[in-house]
Protein backbone atom coordinates (compact mmCIF):
# COMPACT_ATOMS: atom_id res chain seq x y z
CA UNK A 1 0.00 0.00 0.00
CA UNK A 2 1.44 3.44 -0.47
CA UNK A 3 1.98 5.54 2.23
CA UNK A 4 -0.38 8.36 1.53
CA UNK A 5 -0.67 10.25 4.52
CA UNK A 6 3.32 10.68 5.62
CA UNK A 7 3.16 14.03 7.07
CA UNK A 8 0.57 14.50 9.10
CA UNK A 9 2.20 17.14 11.33
CA UNK A 10 4.48 18.46 8.25
CA UNK A 11 2.20 20.58 6.23
CA UNK A 12 0.08 22.77 8.47
CA UNK A 13 -2.21 25.41 6.95
CA UNK A 14 -3.66 27.87 9.20
CA UNK A 15 -6.76 28.98 11.28
CA UNK A 16 -6.75 31.61 13.69
CA UNK A 17 -9.54 33.37 15.68
CA UNK A 18 -10.24 36.50 13.31
CA UNK A 19 -10.01 34.02 9.98
CA UNK A 20 -7.54 32.16 7.99
CA UNK A 21 -7.08 30.48 4.88
CA UNK A 22 -4.35 27.69 3.60
CA UNK A 23 -0.94 29.07 3.96
CA UNK A 24 2.62 27.95 3.13
CA UNK A 25 5.51 27.57 6.35
CA UNK A 26 8.15 30.06 5.47
CA UNK A 27 10.75 29.24 8.37
CA UNK A 28 12.64 26.33 9.24
CA UNK A 29 10.53 22.94 8.49
CA UNK A 30 6.99 23.81 8.61
CA UNK A 31 7.50 26.42 11.19
CA UNK A 32 5.66 30.10 10.87
CA UNK A 33 7.77 33.06 11.64
CA UNK A 34 5.18 35.17 10.14
CA UNK A 35 3.46 36.16 13.58
CA UNK A 36 3.68 40.55 13.27
CA UNK A 37 3.96 42.95 10.72
CA UNK A 38 6.46 45.19 12.21
CA UNK A 39 8.85 42.56 12.33
CA UNK A 40 8.50 41.32 9.03
CA UNK A 41 10.02 44.25 7.81
CA UNK A 42 13.24 43.91 9.65
CA UNK A 43 12.90 39.95 8.59
CA UNK A 44 11.86 39.36 12.53
CA UNK A 45 15.91 40.64 13.63
CA UNK A 46 16.03 41.42 17.10
CA UNK A 47 12.43 39.95 17.94
CA UNK A 48 12.78 38.94 21.17
CA UNK A 49 14.35 42.42 22.49
CA UNK A 50 12.46 44.65 20.54
CA UNK A 51 9.05 44.85 22.36
CA UNK A 52 8.03 47.65 20.77
CA UNK A 53 4.30 46.61 20.53
CA UNK A 54 2.03 43.65 22.47
CA UNK A 55 3.26 40.71 19.37
CA UNK A 56 6.09 40.71 21.87
CA UNK A 57 4.00 37.70 23.81
CA UNK A 58 4.52 35.65 21.28
CA UNK A 59 8.57 36.13 20.57
CA UNK A 60 9.36 37.25 24.27
CA UNK A 61 6.65 37.93 27.27
CA UNK A 62 9.23 39.56 29.21
CA UNK A 63 9.12 42.28 26.69
CA UNK A 64 5.69 43.40 27.78
CA UNK A 65 7.34 45.18 30.90
CA UNK A 66 8.40 47.67 28.24
CA UNK A 67 4.88 48.62 27.20
CA UNK A 68 3.50 52.00 28.59
CA UNK A 69 -0.44 51.52 27.93
CA UNK A 70 -2.89 48.59 27.33
CA UNK A 71 -3.19 47.87 23.81
CA UNK A 72 -4.51 45.23 21.33
CA UNK A 73 -2.53 44.06 17.97
CA UNK A 74 -4.15 42.96 14.91
CA UNK A 75 -2.21 41.77 11.96
CA UNK A 76 -2.49 39.77 9.30
CA UNK A 77 -0.31 37.99 6.28
CA UNK A 78 -0.87 37.50 2.62
CA UNK A 79 1.32 34.86 1.83
CA UNK A 80 2.52 33.70 -1.97
CA UNK A 81 4.60 31.15 -2.85
CA UNK A 82 5.48 29.11 -5.74
CA UNK A 83 6.87 25.38 -6.23
CA UNK A 84 7.25 23.84 -8.99
CA UNK A 85 8.92 20.44 -9.62
CA UNK A 86 10.87 18.94 -12.36
CA UNK A 87 11.19 15.01 -12.69
CA UNK A 88 13.92 13.04 -13.48
CA UNK A 89 13.91 9.60 -13.52
CA UNK A 90 10.88 8.66 -11.05
CA UNK A 91 10.52 5.15 -10.83
CA UNK A 92 7.03 2.87 -10.06
CA UNK A 93 7.71 -0.15 -7.44
CA UNK A 94 8.47 -2.88 -9.72
CA UNK A 95 11.27 -0.42 -11.80
CA UNK A 96 9.36 1.09 -14.65
CA UNK A 97 8.95 4.84 -15.21
CA UNK A 98 6.22 6.97 -12.64
CA UNK A 99 4.30 9.13 -15.00
CA UNK A 100 1.40 10.97 -14.61
CA UNK A 101 -2.05 9.37 -16.26
CA UNK A 102 -1.77 12.24 -18.60
CA UNK A 103 2.14 12.07 -19.64
CA UNK A 104 2.95 14.99 -17.65
CA UNK A 105 6.33 14.98 -15.63
CA UNK A 106 6.20 17.70 -13.72
CA UNK A 107 3.72 19.23 -11.07
CA UNK A 108 3.11 22.60 -9.02
CA UNK A 109 1.81 23.29 -5.88
CA UNK A 110 1.01 26.98 -5.21
CA UNK A 111 -1.51 27.93 -2.75
CA UNK A 112 -1.87 31.39 -1.65
CA UNK A 113 -3.20 32.10 1.83
CA UNK A 114 -4.08 34.33 4.88
CA UNK A 115 -2.31 34.39 7.98
CA UNK A 116 -3.61 36.20 11.13
CA UNK A 117 -2.40 37.36 14.64
CA UNK A 118 -3.58 38.92 17.51
CA UNK A 119 -2.35 40.37 20.52
CA UNK A 120 -3.77 41.90 23.91
CA UNK A 121 -1.76 43.34 26.77
CA UNK A 122 -3.32 45.13 30.07
CA UNK A 123 -1.24 46.53 33.01
CA UNK A 124 -2.04 44.69 36.28
CA UNK A 125 -0.29 46.97 38.44
CA UNK A 126 3.07 46.25 40.81
CA UNK A 127 4.93 46.55 37.72
CA UNK A 128 2.90 43.38 36.13
CA UNK A 129 1.53 42.88 32.66
CA UNK A 130 -0.66 40.03 31.10
CA UNK A 131 -1.00 39.50 27.67
CA UNK A 132 -2.74 36.65 25.49
CA UNK A 133 -2.07 35.80 21.76
CA UNK A 134 -3.67 34.24 19.61
CA UNK A 135 -1.65 32.98 16.40
CA UNK A 136 -0.82 29.94 14.25
CA UNK A 137 3.12 28.74 14.93
CA UNK A 138 3.34 26.30 12.33
CA UNK A 139 1.47 25.47 9.27
CA UNK A 140 1.56 24.73 5.33
CA UNK A 141 -0.77 23.64 2.48
CA UNK A 142 -0.20 22.09 -0.81
CA UNK A 143 -2.15 21.18 -3.84
CA UNK A 144 -1.23 19.14 -6.96
CA UNK A 145 -2.88 18.20 -9.83
CA UNK A 146 -4.58 14.40 -9.47
CA UNK A 147 -2.69 13.38 -12.44
CA UNK A 148 0.40 14.67 -11.32
CA UNK A 149 3.40 12.62 -11.24
CA UNK A 150 3.90 12.22 -7.42
CA UNK A 151 0.03 11.75 -6.78
CA UNK A 152 1.10 8.73 -5.23
CA UNK A 153 2.91 10.56 -2.26
CA UNK A 154 1.07 13.64 -2.28
CA UNK A 155 -2.16 15.61 -3.75
CA UNK A 156 -3.31 17.91 -1.58
CA UNK A 157 -2.29 18.49 2.13
CA UNK A 158 -4.44 20.83 4.84
CA UNK A 159 -3.91 21.24 8.30
CA UNK A 160 -4.77 23.61 10.79
CA UNK A 161 -3.55 24.84 14.29
CA UNK A 162 -4.57 27.83 16.62
CA UNK A 163 -2.36 28.63 18.89
CA UNK A 164 -3.60 30.66 22.57
CA UNK A 165 -0.93 31.71 24.81
CA UNK A 166 -1.90 33.78 28.06
CA UNK A 167 1.09 35.19 29.60
CA UNK A 168 2.73 37.16 32.37
CA UNK A 169 5.35 39.49 32.87
CA UNK A 170 7.34 41.59 36.24
CA UNK A 171 9.94 43.83 36.21
CA UNK A 172 12.42 42.37 39.03
CA UNK A 173 14.68 45.12 38.68
CA UNK A 174 15.28 48.42 36.93
CA UNK A 175 16.73 46.08 34.30
CA UNK A 176 15.39 42.89 34.74
CA UNK A 177 11.99 41.97 33.33
CA UNK A 178 10.82 38.19 33.68
CA UNK A 179 7.97 36.47 31.39
CA UNK A 180 6.09 32.80 31.10
CA UNK A 181 3.30 31.84 29.30
CA UNK A 182 1.16 28.97 28.36
CA UNK A 183 -0.04 27.35 25.47
CA UNK A 184 -3.17 25.35 24.50
CA UNK A 185 -2.49 24.24 20.66
CA UNK A 186 -5.09 22.66 18.12
CA UNK A 187 -4.31 20.78 15.46
CA UNK A 188 -6.97 19.67 12.45
CA UNK A 189 -5.38 17.77 9.48
CA UNK A 190 -6.69 16.50 5.95
CA UNK A 191 -4.07 14.74 4.04
CA UNK A 192 -4.94 12.82 0.44
CA UNK A 193 -3.43 11.19 -1.90
CA UNK A 194 -3.59 8.24 -5.10
CA UNK A 195 -3.83 4.90 -4.03
CA UNK A 196 -3.90 1.50 -6.33
CA UNK A 197 -6.32 -1.42 -5.65
CA UNK A 198 -4.10 -3.54 -8.87
CA UNK A 199 -6.68 -2.29 -11.33
CA UNK A 200 -7.58 0.91 -10.66
CA UNK A 201 -6.31 4.19 -9.06
CA UNK A 202 -8.25 5.71 -6.21
CA UNK A 203 -7.75 8.34 -3.52
CA UNK A 204 -6.99 7.82 0.11
CA UNK A 205 -7.81 10.86 2.12
CA UNK A 206 -7.03 11.49 6.12
CA UNK A 207 -8.89 13.72 8.73
CA UNK A 208 -8.01 14.21 12.37
CA UNK A 209 -7.32 17.06 14.91
CA UNK A 210 -6.33 17.04 18.68
CA UNK A 211 -5.45 20.12 21.42
CA UNK A 212 -2.58 19.70 23.27
CA UNK A 213 -0.27 21.98 26.16
CA UNK A 214 3.19 24.06 25.58
CA UNK A 215 5.29 26.52 27.48
CA UNK A 216 7.35 29.35 27.30
CA UNK A 217 9.50 31.70 29.24
CA UNK A 218 11.53 34.91 28.28
CA UNK A 219 13.85 37.52 30.26
CA UNK A 220 14.55 40.96 28.95
CA UNK A 221 17.84 42.71 30.34
CA UNK A 222 18.68 46.23 29.44
CA UNK A 223 21.69 47.01 30.39
CA UNK A 224 22.14 50.29 29.69
CA UNK A 225 19.61 53.13 28.41
CA UNK A 226 20.72 51.99 24.92
CA UNK A 227 21.08 48.68 24.57
CA UNK A 228 18.90 45.61 25.14
CA UNK A 229 19.11 41.46 25.26
CA UNK A 230 16.50 39.11 24.78
CA UNK A 231 16.57 35.08 25.52
CA UNK A 232 13.00 33.11 24.75
CA UNK A 233 12.29 29.89 25.52
CA UNK A 234 9.10 27.33 23.72
CA UNK A 235 8.97 24.21 24.93
CA UNK A 236 7.71 20.95 22.27
CA UNK A 237 4.17 20.28 22.00
CA UNK A 238 3.54 16.63 22.03
CA UNK A 239 0.12 16.31 19.58
CA UNK A 240 -2.02 13.07 19.57
CA UNK A 241 -4.65 13.17 16.32
CA UNK A 242 -7.50 11.40 16.50
CA UNK A 243 -9.56 10.68 13.32
CA UNK A 244 -10.67 8.99 10.24
CA UNK A 245 -9.40 7.36 6.91
CA UNK A 246 -11.68 7.05 3.78
CA UNK A 247 -10.45 5.31 0.59
CA UNK A 248 -12.52 6.47 -2.58
CA UNK A 249 -12.92 5.03 -6.07
CA UNK A 250 -10.97 1.94 -5.31
CA UNK A 251 -11.77 -1.52 -4.05
CA UNK A 252 -10.93 -3.54 -0.99
CA UNK A 253 -8.31 -5.96 -1.62
CA UNK A 254 -6.73 -8.86 0.79
CA UNK A 255 -4.18 -7.58 3.33
CA UNK A 256 -0.62 -9.18 4.00
CA UNK A 257 -2.15 -8.99 7.85
CA UNK A 258 -5.38 -10.46 7.21
CA UNK A 259 -8.63 -8.88 6.34
CA UNK A 260 -8.96 -6.19 3.43
CA UNK A 261 -6.47 -3.32 3.01
CA UNK A 262 -9.10 0.26 1.57
CA UNK A 263 -11.82 -0.32 4.00
CA UNK A 264 -13.12 3.18 5.77
CA UNK A 265 -11.59 3.15 9.58
CA UNK A 266 -10.58 5.72 12.20
CA UNK A 267 -6.86 6.59 12.35
CA UNK A 268 -4.78 8.17 14.94
CA UNK A 269 -0.86 9.57 14.65
CA UNK A 270 1.48 11.76 17.36
CA UNK A 271 3.39 14.52 16.10
CA UNK A 272 5.99 16.27 18.44
CA UNK A 273 6.05 19.96 17.00
CA UNK A 274 9.93 20.89 18.28
CA UNK A 275 11.11 23.46 21.00
CA UNK A 276 12.56 26.65 20.01
CA UNK A 277 15.23 29.24 21.31
CA UNK A 278 15.78 33.01 20.42
CA UNK A 279 18.90 35.16 21.71
CA UNK A 280 17.85 38.61 20.45
CA UNK A 281 20.03 42.05 20.57
CA UNK A 282 18.96 45.86 20.19
CA UNK A 283 21.10 48.80 20.23
CA UNK A 284 20.02 52.35 19.97
CA UNK A 285 22.70 54.18 18.03
CA UNK A 286 21.13 57.24 18.09
CA UNK A 287 17.61 58.86 18.38
CA UNK A 288 17.01 57.83 14.69
CA UNK A 289 18.81 54.53 14.37
CA UNK A 290 18.24 51.02 16.04
CA UNK A 291 20.08 47.98 14.78
CA UNK A 292 19.07 44.30 15.68
CA UNK A 293 20.01 41.36 15.50
CA UNK A 294 18.44 37.67 16.55
CA UNK A 295 19.81 33.88 16.11
CA UNK A 296 17.16 30.94 16.98
CA UNK A 297 17.46 27.56 17.14
CA UNK A 298 14.80 24.54 16.45
CA UNK A 299 14.74 21.11 17.74
CA UNK A 300 13.72 19.76 14.67
CA UNK A 301 15.53 16.66 15.70
CA UNK A 302 12.93 15.51 17.76
CA UNK A 303 11.07 14.60 14.57
CA UNK A 304 12.95 11.46 13.49
CA UNK A 305 9.59 9.26 11.99
CA UNK A 306 6.03 10.03 11.46
CA UNK A 307 3.62 7.18 11.85
CA UNK A 308 0.00 6.48 11.21
CA UNK A 309 -1.85 3.45 12.56
CA UNK A 310 -5.19 2.83 11.95
CA UNK A 311 -8.50 0.50 13.63
CA UNK A 312 -8.61 -1.31 11.11
CA UNK A 313 -6.03 -4.18 11.97
CA UNK A 314 -5.68 -5.35 8.05
CA UNK A 315 -4.00 -1.83 7.51
CA UNK A 316 -0.62 -2.00 8.34
CA UNK A 317 0.85 1.51 9.57
CA UNK A 318 1.66 4.11 7.57
CA UNK A 319 5.59 5.24 8.48
CA UNK A 320 7.70 7.78 6.86
CA UNK A 321 11.49 8.32 8.23
CA UNK A 322 12.31 11.57 8.80
CA UNK A 323 15.43 11.97 10.43
CA UNK A 324 15.19 15.58 10.56
CA UNK A 325 17.72 17.74 12.03
CA UNK A 326 17.93 20.84 14.22
CA UNK A 327 18.48 23.96 12.37
CA UNK A 328 19.30 28.05 13.20
CA UNK A 329 18.10 31.16 12.09
CA UNK A 330 20.23 34.03 11.78
CA UNK A 331 18.80 37.46 11.23
CA UNK A 332 20.09 41.47 11.47
CA UNK A 333 18.44 44.27 10.37
CA UNK A 334 17.80 47.91 11.43
CA UNK A 335 15.01 50.63 11.64
CA UNK A 336 15.37 54.11 11.41
CA UNK A 337 12.69 56.98 12.77
CA UNK A 338 12.20 59.47 9.98
CA UNK A 339 9.77 60.92 11.71
CA UNK A 340 8.09 61.42 14.74
CA UNK A 341 5.19 59.31 13.10
CA UNK A 342 7.07 57.67 10.24
CA UNK A 343 9.75 54.18 11.12
CA UNK A 344 11.51 52.67 8.05
CA UNK A 345 12.52 49.29 8.61
CA UNK A 346 14.49 46.88 6.47
CA UNK A 347 16.32 43.04 7.25
CA UNK A 348 17.99 39.95 6.11
CA UNK A 349 17.86 36.85 7.58
CA UNK A 350 19.14 33.18 6.31
CA UNK A 351 16.89 30.30 7.62
CA UNK A 352 18.13 26.59 7.40
CA UNK A 353 16.17 23.44 6.32
CA UNK A 354 16.07 20.75 8.83
CA UNK A 355 15.46 18.11 6.00
CA UNK A 356 18.30 16.39 5.72
CA UNK A 357 18.71 14.82 1.92
CA UNK A 358 17.14 14.45 -1.20
CA UNK A 359 16.18 10.94 0.43
CA UNK A 360 13.93 12.52 3.26
CA UNK A 361 12.04 14.85 1.25
CA UNK A 362 9.07 14.44 0.54
CA UNK A 363 6.38 16.01 -2.38
CA UNK A 364 4.16 17.59 0.99
CA UNK A 365 7.10 19.46 2.23
CA UNK A 366 10.02 20.43 -0.46
CA UNK A 367 11.60 23.20 1.61
CA UNK A 368 15.39 23.77 1.84
CA UNK A 369 17.23 26.56 2.70
CA UNK A 370 15.93 30.34 2.61
CA UNK A 371 17.27 33.50 2.39
CA UNK A 372 15.21 36.66 3.63
CA UNK A 373 15.10 39.98 2.09
CA UNK A 374 12.40 42.24 3.85
CA UNK A 375 11.61 45.96 4.29
CA UNK A 376 8.37 47.58 6.09
CA UNK A 377 7.55 51.14 7.59
CA UNK A 378 5.74 51.72 10.69
CA UNK A 379 2.60 55.09 10.57
CA UNK A 380 1.39 56.28 13.59
CA UNK A 381 -1.07 59.09 12.97
CA UNK A 382 -1.62 59.96 17.09
CA UNK A 383 0.34 58.27 19.87
CA UNK A 384 -2.64 55.71 20.51
CA UNK A 385 -2.68 54.00 17.16
CA UNK A 386 0.25 52.80 14.93
CA UNK A 387 -0.33 51.17 11.03
CA UNK A 388 2.91 48.63 9.95
CA UNK A 389 3.64 47.14 6.85
CA UNK A 390 6.44 44.51 5.82
CA UNK A 391 7.11 43.12 2.40
CA UNK A 392 9.58 39.74 2.24
CA UNK A 393 11.10 38.25 -0.89
CA UNK A 394 12.28 34.80 0.16
CA UNK A 395 14.96 33.26 -2.52
CA UNK A 396 14.46 29.38 -1.70
CA UNK A 397 18.07 26.86 -2.46
CA UNK A 398 16.82 24.43 -5.24
CA UNK A 399 15.75 21.26 -3.49
CA UNK A 400 16.91 17.56 -4.82
CA UNK A 401 14.09 14.83 -4.01
CA UNK A 402 14.31 11.53 -4.36
CA UNK A 403 11.60 9.72 -2.01
CA UNK A 404 10.48 6.25 -1.78
CA UNK A 405 7.63 5.43 -0.49
CA UNK A 406 7.98 3.13 2.98
CA UNK A 407 4.98 -0.06 2.79
CA UNK A 408 4.83 -3.48 3.35
CA UNK A 409 4.33 -4.15 -0.49
CA UNK A 410 7.48 -3.83 -2.51
CA UNK A 411 5.65 -3.13 -6.05
CA UNK A 412 3.98 -0.08 -4.12
CA UNK A 413 7.10 1.23 -2.63
CA UNK A 414 7.54 4.15 -5.75
CA UNK A 415 10.37 6.92 -5.92
CA UNK A 416 9.77 10.65 -6.80
CA UNK A 417 13.31 11.34 -8.12
CA UNK A 418 13.68 15.17 -9.60
CA UNK A 419 14.11 18.93 -8.04
CA UNK A 420 12.25 21.61 -7.52
CA UNK A 421 12.42 25.79 -7.89
CA UNK A 422 10.81 27.89 -5.32
CA UNK A 423 10.07 31.54 -3.84
CA UNK A 424 7.70 33.24 -2.13
CA UNK A 425 6.84 36.79 -1.65
CA UNK A 426 5.02 37.63 1.94
CA UNK A 427 3.28 41.05 2.43
CA UNK A 428 2.21 42.25 6.36
CA UNK A 429 -0.07 44.39 7.83
CA UNK A 430 -0.65 45.24 11.35
CA UNK A 431 -3.06 48.03 13.14
CA UNK A 432 -2.04 48.69 17.09
CA UNK A 433 -4.62 50.56 19.55
CA UNK A 434 -3.48 51.91 22.43
CA UNK A 435 -5.60 52.88 25.50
Amino acid sequence: MPNHIPSIGRRLALAVAISATCGSAHAAGFALIEQSASGMGNAFAGAAAIADDASTVWFNPAGMTRLGKDQVVVAAHYIAPEAEFTNDGSQLGTGGPLVGTDGSTSGKTDEVGIVGNFYYVRDLGDDVKFGLGINTPFGLSSKYDSNWIGRYHAIESEIMTLNINPSLASKVTDKLSLGVGFNVQYIQAELSSTVFDGTQEGVATIEGDGISFGGNFGLLYEYSEHSRIGIAYRSKVAHNLDGDAKFDGVNQIPSPLGGNLYVDTDASAGVDLPQMASLSYVRDMNDRLTLLADVTWTGWSSFDELRVSYDNAGQPDSVTTEDWEDTWRYSVGMNYRYSDALTLRAGVAFDEEPIPSAERRTARIPGNDRTWLALGFGYAPSADLQFDFGYAHLFVKDADIDNTLETLNPAANHTLSGSYEAEVDIFSAQVTWKF
